[in-house]
């Protein structure tokens, strides 16, 4: 089987594929999904949204008490409420992030203690204390206390850490004797400590429940599986655990958003059944860069996805090279009673060979499907859209029990998903991949600008680029990039950008084609110059070489890299059930291999399907439910009967929508979705068309979509925004609300970005307010969505928003949707 991927260099492409072996016969255990933890992952309820959160199957997160004033966001107890909604599992209280400056401000330990007890006691009177985790101290070794001296230096400050570990480890367990306390929770791996330190807390009987520290250096990809052999083995010696160990901050700013990267690492922790959490670099409640606005998948959400969505035991993988930095790694899974394989890999440019060994035929038979699909990296704040399946094939098992897949042009920053299933009659159907190409800003005709490295090895902390540069202070008026394309056929291309603009404003470049006239390309507003986002946009381009140039517009704008890719008309995607994620205990059936070629999810009573279905914009897609029977859809709280085949005109959201199928008895192959979002029936009203009261205003703009927007609302019980629905039918709609607001608190951290969320009080009618959060959309003037369900009366009725305590976002306009559209 060969894998039609798009084409790498000819440097990599030359070379001999490199073999990652998959050995389906050595299990490693139950899948744990221990490594996708973030660090300030939440930053509100709602920040990042249900859809985003549930699908990720967080097992930990680490958050500062409730009121630290570390940050301005991120509450333990405050993002518990969604967290656990959404079926996440513990949380770590990082209880010196009670202190406002980084690093903490040292006031002494009897400072700290009557701060603990305050922590301790909120946190052992909520209902779910069981599923908090107490970090009393982080990063001891540099701060408060000095480990990484001269010995006589060390051993001085090693005391006093000691004498006050247990001091407060004792203080936790006098209000809370249940609890579950982590630590020492140094920067790094440091032995010295650890030994005298666990020494200390077996004779002292405050041994922690979790042995944490931080894995935060390029180099941790090669270092890790010798710091963790050697710490099990110090257990041994010492008589202790093995306990739990939770690496709590990991990896770099070039790692994170980047699916290439992010594999190395998870496979690793995985490997070894350590939990660990990404580390917090820039702004929270973005699960550390792999959540765009509040909904949005990019590249690096849909790899933990695919983590999620492992299941069985994991079972051993061996890469080309074993704990070396930036190299081909991946982690495989086997579930014999879904009788389905599954390996993620990346990290490398170039070709593979993937050998999956001990392929059983008493789980697969003499044949198996084997699917393909990427992951890309579409930058920290660039949407994603479905992984794009680049072959489908039915592959004969080899007699001594391989299956080969082999992989050509694997791009580095990518990764990617191999499903075995088994064969079954038939012939899957191949993919239409899209021909497609990318061209590097640093490679173009450059005028006015300047080439910037980022993000390497040696400067792991340096934020991402495709091939570690972009092209930055474009700011002359003669700015700008030259790219020179070849395109194989006449017509229309899509054409993404992978850009950075820190403006303060949305930002435009002039696209051109050959020289030709002009169009305005506008930048939504990102953290900085290189915290990269996407934009999308369309050309006409006929068969041959053409020039695309960039030119400065209204503001500076940096470029990292374009991507053309043939358009073939209606965006559609196809999700496979067998692939969903279940409830109940449904059946696989595996007969036929027809179609996708992975089979049919039977679903009886009591069963359900949850497929995760993105929608590049707020409005209407067609949903075709690919069944042997009728089948309900639950979407946004509303149950829709579908019949096998028919189409749905459904209401979807910008980003990942949760989709959910149950069925007296249907087999389900598919939900097929396409569109682009069509506004056709919805109902819309500008901010201009509500009556407003006690201070809430109508501000004129040149960035809102008619001229104005509200602002001033809130801070007050008597400011609100009353719009008049008229709804043509009563039932569940969608009510989207376009706002923008740029709420900060700077705490002085040099590489925190403290962003504030605002909220707004929902009112439909007269029923109860319900509380919608609105994150921070990065400047006053970029306008983003919130989709909220809410049932509608037919005729009059009326929506409010406002806020008695803070001030409301900012309001352009509201859009509403019935779910289920008419056809």
């Amino acid at each position: 089987m060969a894998a039609t991927l798009p084409a790498a260099d000819s440097s990599a492409a030359a070379a001999a594929p490199q073999r990652l072996t998959v050995d389906l016969a050595a299990s490693e255990g139950p899948v744990m999904l221990g490594a996708n933890g973030a660090l300030y992952g939440l930053s509100d309820d709602g920040v990042p949204s249900d859809a985003a959160l549930e699908p990720l199957k967080i097992t930990s997160i680490s958050q500062k008490p409730e009121g630290g004033a570390q940050h301005p966001n991120g509450d333990a107890l405050t993002v518990s409420k969604s967290f656990f909604r959404n079926g996440g599992g513990e949380i770590n209280v990082m209880m010196q992030d009670v202190y406002a400056k980084w690093p903490y401000e040292d006031l002494g330990i009897d400072d700290y203690l009557p701060k603990v007890d305050k922590i301790v006691k909120e946190v052992s009177a909520d209902p779910n204390s069981d599923r908090f985790v107490y970090i009393p101290f982080n990063e001891p070794d540099a701060i408060w206390y000095k480990l990484n001296g001269p010995q006589a230096e060390y051993e001085v400050e090693r005391d006093r850490f000691l004498r006050h570990w247990k001091t407060v480890y004792q203080r936790i367990r006098a209000i809370d004797p249940d609890a579950r306390i982590a630590g020492p929770n140094e920067t790094g791996y440091h032995p010295r400590l650890l030994r005298d330190f666990l020494t200390f807390a077996k004779r002292e009987n405050v041994l922690p429940q979790i042995m944490t520290w931080h894995e935060l250096s390029s180099g941790s990809l090669r270092d890790f599986q010798g710091h963790y052999d050697t710490y099990r083995a110090l257990e041994r010696e010492l008589g202790i655990g093995p306990l739990k160990i939770n690496i709590d901050e990991y990896a770099n700013r070039r790692d994170l958003s980047v699916p290439g990267q992010l594999v190395q690492w998870v496979s690793m922790f995985e490997r070894n059944k350590v939990y660990a959490n990404q580390a917090y670099w820039d702004a929270a409640g973005n699960m550390d860069g792999n959540v765009v606005r509040s909904n949005i998948p990019n590249g690096g959400w849909w790899f933990f996805r695919w983590y999620a969505g492992l299941t069985g035991n994991t079972v051993k993988v061996t890469p080309p090279q074993a704990n070396a930095i930036d190299t081909l790694q991946g982690l495989a899974s086997l579930d014999t009673s879904r009788r389905q394989a599954q390996v993620l890999l990346g990290g490398s440019a170039g070709d593979s060979d993937v050998v999956v060994q001990n392929v059983s035929r008493s789980v697969f038979g003499r044949t198996v499907t084997a699917t393909v699909a990427e992951a890309a990296w579409s930058g920290y704040e660039g949407q994603h859209a479905t992984p794009r399946v680049l072959a489908r094939t039915k592959v004969k098992v080899a007699a001594d029990g391989t299956v080969t897949v082999p992989l050509r042009g694997l791009h580095k920053m990518s990764a990617y998903r191999i499903v075995l299933t088994p064969g079954g009659t038939g012939t899957p159907t191949a993919p239409a991949v899209p021909w497609s190409a990318s061209y590097e800003a640093e490679d173009a005709a450059i005028t006015g600008g300047q080439v910037y490295t980022q993000g390497t090895v040696s400067n792991a902390n340096g934020y991402a680029a495709s091939g570690t540069k972009d092209v930055g202070s474009l700011n002359q008026a003669s700015s700008k990039v030259d790219f020179t394309v070849t395109v194989p056929e006449t017509g229309t291309y899509d054409l993404a950008i992978l850009y950075g603009n820190q403006s303060g404003t949305p930002a435009t470049q002039k696209l051109s084609v050959d020289g030709g006239a002009p169009v305005t390309v506008t930048y939504p507003s990102t953290e900085n110059w290189t915290y990269r986002a996407k934009k999308d946009v369309t050309v006409e381009l006929s068969a041959g070489t053409h020039v695309l140039s960039l030119a400065k517009g209204n503001t500076e704008v940096t470029l990292d890299r374009i991507d053309l890719t043939r358009n073939t008309g209606t965006p559609s995607a196809r999700y496979e059930a067998t692939l969903a994620d279940i409830g109940g205990r449904p059946s696989y059936d595996y007969t036929s291999s027809a179609g996708l070629g992975t089979g049919a999810l039977v679903l009886r009573r009591g069963d359900k399907a949850v497929f995760d279905v993105y929608a590049p914009r707020d409005g209407y897609y067609t949903v075709v439910p690919r069944t042997s029977a009728a089948v309900t859809l639950a979407l946004h709280g509303e149950k829709v009967a579908a019949a096998p085949g028919r189409p749905l005109r459904l209401y979807l959201v910008a980003g990942n929508n949760r989709l959910a199928v149950t069925a007296g008895h249907a087999a389900v192959r598919s939900l097929d979705v396409s569109g682009d979002g069509s506004t056709t029936g919805t109902l819309s009203y500008e901010a201009a068309s509500a009556t407003l009261a006690g201070g809430a205003k109508l501000v004129d703009s040149a960035y809102a979509s008619a001229g104005s927007y509200i602002g001033w609302l809130g801070n007050s019980p008597s400011s609100t925004a009353e719009f008049t629905v008229n709804a043509p039918e009563p039932g569940r709609y969608l009510l989207v609300v376009q706002y923008a607001h740029n709420d900060r608190r700077d705490n002085g951290h040099a590489y925190n970005t403290d962003i504030m969320s605002r909220t707004a009080d929902l009112t439909v009618g007269t029923g109860a307010p319900r509380k919608v959060t609105f994150k921070n959309t990065w400047s006053w003037d970029d306008y983003w969505t919130v989709g909220v369900p809410v049932d509608l009366e037919k005729g009059s009725n009326r929506v409010t928003f406002g806020n008695p305590s803070a001030w409301a976002p900012n309001i352009d306009r509201i859009e509403l949707g019935r779910v289920l559209g008419r056809s």
